[in-house]
């Protein structure tokens, strides 16, 4: 039975923005750690539930089928709990400027949902634009990035035109559908931050409609990562 698998690598201290301690790093790990154990486990059933399919013995490939998605749900929890962690340690108020969002230690498929949640929340408050945190890849498999094309194939899903920032680690994305030539200099800030002044824009022109991105299976909120978006981020 296939299963879809996202890589579970130790990051440590990679996977943070700022100097932390040893402890939070061995949080972050142990509960990568936990995931991956989980799913081996879920993989060794569902193997050999095949097998057992194979074979004939339908009562044994149930069994081993049934356990193997408890393995599933065990990882997905402990994934959720270790990004649920990373993002509010990396986007905790005051560690990064109000109209940014930083994805670091996040794996693609989670940094893409919260960025569309953030994304929408943004846009719902009037904000005109978005700064996202992508990373330069070097801590990735083979120094390939997989945030970054994600991050910019979201954006043209949704309609946004995007340009990389000087340092390359950051994505400026346009919340208001307007084309965006370059993204504008950076100027330093009272409180330490850098921020852009008003970007350079082309006129907006209608695009061609794009069919719409399927819909994941709803799940119900909770007060997890997705409500931690706007107490992390919020833009007053």
């Amino acid at each position: 039975m296939a299963s879809s698998v996202i890589p579970l690598e130790r990051l440590g201290g990679h996977a943070f923005n700022h100097r932390t301690s040893v402890e939070l790093e061995e949080e972050y790990d142990r509960l990568r750690d936990l995931a991956r154990a989980e799913a081996e486990k879920k993989k060794s059933c569902f193997d050999r539930a095949h097998e057992a399919y194979e074979r004939g013995d339908g009562a044994e490939a149930k069994a081993l089928s049934n356990e193997g998605k408890r393995h599933q749900a065990k990882q997905a929890e402990y994934n959720k709990k270790a990004a649920e962690f990373i993002f509010r340690e990396n986007n905790a108020m005051g560690r990064i400027a109000e109209d940014t969002i930083d994805l670091h230690g996040l794996f693609v498929e989670e940094a893409e949902d919260i960025l569309e949640a953030r994304i929408r929340d943004a846009q719902a408050r009037g904000q005109s634009h978005l700064h996202v945190i992508v990373g330069k890849g070097n801590h990735s498999t083979g120094g390939v990035r997989k945030i970054k094309p994600r991050v910019e194939q979201l954006c043209r899903e949704l309609g946004l035109d995007y340009a990389t920032e000087e340092n390359e680690g950051r994505i400026y994305v346009d919340l208001g559908g307007n084309r965006v030539e370059a993204p504008p200099p950076l100027s330093p800030q009272p409180d330490g931050h850098q921020s852009h002044s008003r970007p350079q824009k082309r006129p907006h022109r209608p695009r061609p409609e794009r069919p719409q991105r399927p819909q994941r299976p709803e799940e119900p909120e909770d007060d997890g990562i997705f409500g931690c978006i706007k107490a992390c981020c919020t833009v007053m």
